[in-house]
């Protein structure tokens, strides 16, 4: 086969008329010039604005396929919900450093915990997700779950003073939902019972309710579950039906020690 033939038959089955790649680029730069104007104190907001704004231009004519829909107006509203979504990431790193002995300062929490840097990252990415703004917010969430190891769909929903202790291996579903003073710690699932492309636009993740603390490596399925509030989810449970509030649901390996007899 010639050189020629090659070529074409490559671009014969190049067949995504939308997929461009540098998307993916253009967004992750996106988000860390976004997070720098939220946090960073020698950042200036208003020179951040401006160019936040031109980057969000680049996104739309890349990500916007539909040209009836009005993606240049999501911006002027997507900035004035900043100021609140920045409130709520106050509280997020506040609930952390309160939950967490080991952590020395919330400075030290903003730069150094991936658990908080998911939340940062998914709280902006919800927004754009609630306006319906095309692939965007995922690959926000994706870029976010590269470096920290927590994947957040951007469309579950979590309440004030949410708290994630180590992150890695935590996954929350698109229809989760996460109510106020949650801490969850590494390797939990928030996650579908089963999976079918015809649920999706059901609910299929669990609902955590108020000041419910879930340990490491716990799973717990399904739309319909209900952890109540106040409850507390021993490591490695493993959940598919509601739970009442106040309780401990735990696990219980059988675990044997064998010693050398003395000698």
């Amino acid at each position: 086969m010639d050189h020629r033939s090659i070529i074409d038959k490559i671009n014969q089955h190049k067949k995504q008329p939308n997929l461009r790649f540098r998307l993916k680029e253009q967004v992750e730069n996106f988000t860390n010039v976004l997070f720098y104007t939220l946090f960073d104190m020698e950042t200036p907001v208003s020179d951040n604005l401006k160019k936040l704004e031109n980057q969000f231009d680049v996104l739309v004519g890349l990500a916007c396929w539909e040209s009836e829909r009005p993606c240049k107006k999501v911006w002027e509203n997507y900035v004035e919900k900043l100021p609140e979504v920045l409130e709520r990431l106050n509280l997020d790193a506040e609930a952390t450093v309160n939950c967490d002995p080991a952590s020395l300062s919330i400075e030290e929490v903003y730069m150094a915990y991936p658990g908080f840097y998911a939340i940062a990252i998914y709280r902006l990415a919800h927004e754009l997700y609630d306006a319906g703004f095309p692939l965007v917010p995922r690959l926000m969430t994706e870029y976010a779950h590269r470096q920290t190891g927590v994947d957040i769909n951007p469309g579950a929903k979590i309440g004030r003073a949410f708290h994630i202790d180590h992150g890695t291996g935590i996954v929350i579903g698109e229809t989760a939902i996460i109510k106020n003073d949650v801490k969850i710690y590494q390797g939990v699932t928030l996650g579908g019972l089963y999976v079918a492309k015809d649920l999706q636009r059901t609910k299929r993740h669990p609902t955590i309710e108020d000041n419910v603390t879930i340990y490491a490596n716990a799973t717990i399925l399904g739309g319909e579950t209900v952890i109540g509030a106040h409850s507390v989810i021993g490591g490695n449970a493993w959940l598919t039906s509601s739970v009442p509030p106040h309780s401990t649901v735990f696990h219980s390996p059988e675990i044997k020690i064998k010693t050398a007899p003395n000698v």
